[in-house]
């Protein structure tokens, strides 16, 4: 909480996790932003508001499992972060990562080789949300073919973020090209969003796919 653009106290997080409990959740993995010109955040940052949810969480007695990670955009501040080889990452291994939503970065393809060089494997965060790819699908087919692994955002897929985002989202869904998923939760009109998104068909579509998805294995 208090450190980007997600919830800003303990008792919105705990809002959010007995939400996300309600809906069935057994796990959380939390990813903040770190972001160069924005959201100047790290290890400790994020690990210290992780103690305070989990305490909070335990009060409340919710029985859900927390962990904490990041969520990295690849900008001008990223190869320092990564030369340091001290990002925070999903089960050990896995760095989340995001682009502008403007234009792709011109040493994408790079930048990704730096991260697995370091021993890491790529997420690419909401892949369906970059428009500029939305008419050139075959740059999924190429990421794939570099072991980038596409996440989906849930919303996505509900139509919160407008009609193409859907649509795209729904083509990759159905070409089998997610690999994980995410919430992307930032406040309580997103929970509401989800709870009233669970019955949509687009979701029964995907809990029918939910076994092709990393997530349980984390």
């Amino acid at each position: 909480p208090g450190i980007d653009d997600g919830v800003q106290s303990v008792d919105e997080s705990v809002d959010m996790i007995r939400g996300l409990h309600d809906l069935g959740f057994s796990k959380l993995i939390t990813t903040p932003h770190i972001m160069n010109d924005m959201y100047q955040n790290d290890r400790e940052s994020i690990l210290k508001g992780l103690d305070k949810v989990k305490e909070a969480a335990g009060k409340a007695r919710l029985p859900v499992e927390l962990e904490a990670a990041a969520e990295y955009l690849l900008d001008d501040g990223f190869p320092e972060k990564l030369k340091k080889n001290d990002l925070l990452t999903i089960a050990n291994e896995y760095v989340l990562v995001e682009m502008s939503y403007i234009m792709e970065p011109v040493n994408l393809n790079h930048m990704i080789f730096d991260i697995q060089i370091a021993g890491y494997k790529v997420i690419l965060a909401h892949a369906e949300r970059y428009l500029y790819w939305h008419g050139k699908k075959d740059r999924y087919h190429e990421l794939m073919d570099r072991s980038v692994y596409l996440q989906l955002n849930l919303l996505s897929l509900a139509g919160y973020y407008g009609k193409e985002v859907r649509k795209n989202a729904e083509w990759l869904l159905d070409n089998n090209m997610y690999h994980f998923i995410g919430t992307d939760l930032h406040n309580q009109s997103y929970l509401s969003a989800l709870q009233n998104s669970q019955y949509q068909p687009q979701m029964k579509k995907l809990m029918e796919k939910s076994t092709a998805f990393y997530n349980s294995q984390l």
